[in-house]
């Protein structure tokens, strides 16, 4: 999907703006009962808002007990805040997709004659025609013709693909744009149950479940949560007999405010605050995972110069982002200025399916015609064979060359003459055997599977760097694999494009289907690859992989902090235990942070406590960064800087704002 908007930034004022909002609205217990832990604190809340209205009525306000009211419902604010963020970043990235979606209209047809509808209107079964200018109405399968298809719209690639009917290129996606050609059809998809429909609720954590990761981390949470409920609930019985035994009056003992403040700091709401956070943003990351002119390459006895005007000349008219990088690139490399279509009394020449090539048809001052084409390789061969000219070898070499390196060459010539390759790069995907050799480093074993010979299987696997090979496969080789696989303990992710490839899409573990496959494929897969990546396995575990080490982290540190904090604010209230009037007791020893106060020891770490969430929402957001090292180095890494931070931070955060309580 394409995220080039400012909606990716965390700091985007607008959604800023409505998060904050969100967090407010988030207070309506049905949703804050989904997060146990921050439950636990709005109940505290509000109990804590009860105790001091009735000091207010009863003419006894205490603004230690007003102080922590607030900064209590802050902490259940902040919390909320960290998840409506990613929230809003998602739904944002939606909105302009929603839009389009129910202002489209589609050519129905309906007894051999084109009614035009919403596209909201069409239902599983209708035929739909769609030419060069139209967006395509909803999921569907070509049933006739063959065009051009830009889908940057979903996968932000600005390369246009082919679609046409019959064979595995014929699944078409709604909310994509048909630049070239005319299209029959026929929709696969009930309303509301389209590709956008399910990706929409899916970003917008609609239909977002759980995973058994997450799910298991929050029932330990919530253990963690009511081992504390009990032990505070019994403090106020050791603190009575205490007191009791040092001859101290019981309305020394500990408050329902104070009590609440302890339970707050105690129970793990800093990753509770940020669970949802978490899993929201790894979604996000999953969905932000473009083609561009690098370089001109001459053909023997031509300039670089001559070769980069004819490309940009052809290109003037070409609006696709790699059409505007060629004119960009001659501009930038030989000085060659942009001219303006009107003036050049011009015919361009558009890309079509069925040609493969575009360009410009001018005449010079002589009264001359020359045509400059541009375009893939056979397409070329075939224009300047027709015009009596003859296609050099070694640009053929060239363009065979590029496309073993996984770039994508177009053929530049002019009249019968061959000027030249441009070469197009993609500036996201690496090389698939580099792409390959880092799931090994991750631990993953890579299988080609192909219906190829095993001669031709072993030479692509080889040169690709794959662990494996099984040439000659059916549909049922491939699912028998999967499910030895399985048998033997493994966990299977299976990428596939083809109807062929369905039932081992739907039986894998991680099942990703190509965008560019049939509807077959993609309906089976429990995931769609919009940028139809062979490779994309390696961002789907490294998100995976990023997601557990965010959590593991975050978790690791919201206990050392609560630790830390048990520290710093038990020996500060128990200070007057055992006084004997004096005020200052033997327990005293224990406050080696030297808080001024209990009031203010409390206060400071229910400051801290709320603070700290919103200081580790961009940590969230963002995720901890995920390295190929082994379990036991990711532990100790993982130790060393959020477990011995968690134990840090806490002492110096509580003793700098007691410090400014104090003063």
């Amino acid at each position: 999907m394409s995220t080039k908007q400012n909606t990716n930034s965390l700091f985007n004022k607008k959604i800023l703006i409505q998060a904050a909002k969100d967090s407010v609205f988030k207070l309506n217990p049905v949703m804050l009962i989904k997060n146990p832990v921050i439950f636990i604190v709005a109940i505290g809340s509000l109990l804590t808002t009860v105790v001091v209205i009735s000091d207010i009525v009863n003419n006894s306000f205490s603004s230690f007990n007003f102080q922590i009211a607030i900064w209590l419902w802050f902490t259940v604010l902040f919390a909320n805040f960290s998840e409506a963020i990613p929230e809003g970043r998602a739904k944002a990235l939606t909105e302009s997709l929603r839009n389009n979606r129910t202002q489209t209209t589609a050519s129905k047809v309906e007894w051999s004659q084109e009614v035009s509808v919403y596209a909201t209107e069409l239902k599983k079964g209708d035929t739909v025609v769609c030419e060069s200018g139209d967006i395509i109405p909803s999921d569907g399968e070509v049933i006739e013709g063959i065009a051009s298809v830009d889908e940057s719209a979903i996968t932000g690639e600005s390369a246009p693909v082919i679609r046409e009917s019959g064979g595995d290129r014929s699944a078409v996606t709604g909310g994509t744009k048909v630049i070239s050609d005319r299209i029959l059809i026929q929709i696969t998809s009930e309303p509301g149950n389209t590709f956008i429909d399910r990706m929409i609720a899916l970003v917008e954590g609609a239909k977002r479940q759980k995973t058994p990761n997450e799910i298991a981390l929050s029932i330990l949470l919530s253990g963690l949560s009511i081992i504390f409920l009990l032990a505070v609930v019994t403090l106020p019985a050791f603190f009575g007999y205490s007191l009791s035994a040092s001859g101290l009056p019981m309305s020394q003992n500990l408050t329902l405010p104070v009590l609440i403040a302890l339970l707050v700091c105690l129970i793990p709401t800093t990753i509770g605050g940020l669970l949802s956070a978490i899993g929201i943003s790894g979604m996000d990351r999953l969905l932000q995972r473009n083609v561009m002119a690098t370089d001109f390459i001459p053909a023997e006895g031509v300039k670089n110069e001559e070769l980069a005007d004819a490309a940009q000349l052809s290109s003037l008219s070409d609006e696709t982002p790699e059409g505007r990088s060629i004119v960009i690139l001659a501009k930038e490399k030989f000085n060659i200025r942009g001219r303006e279509v009107h003036q050049l009394n011009a015919t361009f020449i558009p890309f079509t399916a069925q040609t493969r090539m575009s360009g410009v048809d001018f005449k010079t001052a002589d009264g001359k015609l020359h045509q400059i084409r541009k375009g893939a390789s056979e397409a070329i061969r075939t224009f300047v064979q027709t015009n009596n000219g003859f296609y050099p070898q070694k640009i053929q070499d060239i363009v065979s060359d590029l496309a073993r390196q996984g770039a994508t060459p177009l053929v530049v010539a002019e009249d019968n003459r061959v000027l030249g390759v441009i070469h197009l790069k993609d500036i996201v995907k690496g090389g698939i055997k580099q792409r390959f050799a880092e799931l090994r480093k991750m631990g993953i074993k890579t299988v080609m599977i192909t219906g190829d010979n095993s001669l031709t299987a072993a030479a692509i696997a080889a040169e690709a760097g794959v662990d494996d090979f099984m040439a000659e496969a059916t549909p049922e080789d491939k699912l028998r694999r999967i499910r030895e696989e399985q048998a033997n303990g493994h966990l299977v992710g299976m990428i596939g494009d083809g109807t062929n490839d369905a039932p081992a899409l739907a039986q894998a573990d991680i099942g990703i289907a190509m965008n560019s496959g049939t509807q077959a494929a993609r309906e089976a897969g429990n995931m769609v690859d919009l940028d139809s990546n062979p490779t994309k396995l390696i961002e789907v575990v490294e998100v995976g992989k990023q997601l557990l080490m965010t959590r593991g982290s975050l978790t690791t540190f919201s206990i050392a902090n609560d630790v830390a904090k048990y520290f710093a604010i038990m020996p500060a209230i128990a200070i007057s235990l055992y006084s004997g009037g004096s005020g200052v007791g033997p327990l005293s020893a224990l406050n080696i942070m030297n808080l001024g106060s209990p009031q203010s020891a409390i206060l400071s770490a229910v400051i801290f406590n709320a603070l700290i969430i919103i200081l580790l929402v961009p940590l969230a957001l963002k995720g901890v960064r995920y390295r190929p090292v082994s379990a036991n180095n990711a532990l100790i890494r993982n130790l060393l800087i959020f477990g011995v931070g968690g134990l840090i931070a806490p002492f110096a955060g509580i003793k700098l704002i007691d410090v400014l309580i104090n003063l």
